[in-house]
């Protein structure tokens, strides 16, 4: 919803897609209070009929499709190897599937003139230690590999695709969280990345021009940081 509120107020007309419909029609009226322009796309991401309707509403509503932002994504317990197939399974379709749908799709609708797609990932997806939700940093680990490997369409045909990969992020639930520690707990965890700082790197993805197949990795207390291109293991 910040990254939806901050385009809108920068002047982009948003399509919020949102699989909760109630709360996506309140983010419209935020964004349509502060002066924006925005419509609704009730979207479950790992759907591919509800991506492609997405997408659709974008252009229907709006003329085309200028900026994706996928950033649908969570992992509910149990975790593999505890849970069943079905389980680990959507979270898998959820958080690289449907980003991979909904750039496909916007692909289709970009080709015309060129536009940007940020995936947003996890720091989950880095590193090389044990990790409570294996599906997830999978997930996660795979986005980021998905944005690279996409880095050739900025020259072949004007789309950039980029990605954010924030440590964890001050989400209302985030900052209870955090609140609900004990003293000695809160001392050796870092606070969440305040929601603007997010917000900025988003829009810096979006706005960089020079940017294509990129990596930014957003951790508690730090600016936000490029991966080098060419960096290898």
């Amino acid at each position: 919803r910040s990254i939806a509120l901050q385009l809108g107020a920068e002047g982009a007309a948003v399509v919020v897609a949102d699989v909760d419909e109630p709360a996506g029609e309140e983010t419209v009226r935020m964004i349509e209070a502060g002066g924006g322009r925005a419509d609704l796309a009730p979207t479950d991401v790992r759907v591919v009929e509800e991506v492609q309707r997405m997408v659709a509403t974008a252009r229907r509503s709006f003329g085309g499709l200028d900026i994706i932002i996928n950033n649908a994504g969570g992992t509910p317990e149990p975790h593999f190897p505890a849970a069943p197939p079905a389980h680990w399974g959507a979270t898998l379709d959820l958080n690289l599937r449907g980003p991979m749908l909904a750039t496909q799709a916007a692909l289709e609708a970009m080709r015309p003139g060129g536009g940007v797609v940020v995936n947003i990932a996890s720091t989950a997806g880095l590193g090389y230690g044990a990790y409570v939700s294996p599906e997830y940093g999978a997930a996660k680990a795979g986005l980021i590999r998905f944005t690279t490997s996409l880095a050739s369409l900025g020259d072949e045909i004007g789309v950039r695709v980029n990605c954010l990969v924030p440590d964890w992020i001050g989400t209302e639930r985030a900052a209870g969280e955090f609140a609900a520690m004990s003293e000695t707990e809160r001392a050796s965890t870092p606070a969440p990345i305040p929601m603007d700082e997010v917000v900025g790197a988003v829009l810096r993805l979006v706005t960089d021009e020079g940017l294509a197949g990129r990596v930014m990795v957003l951790r508690p207390g730090k600016p936000g940081y490029l991966i080098d291109a060419d960096r290898r293991e």
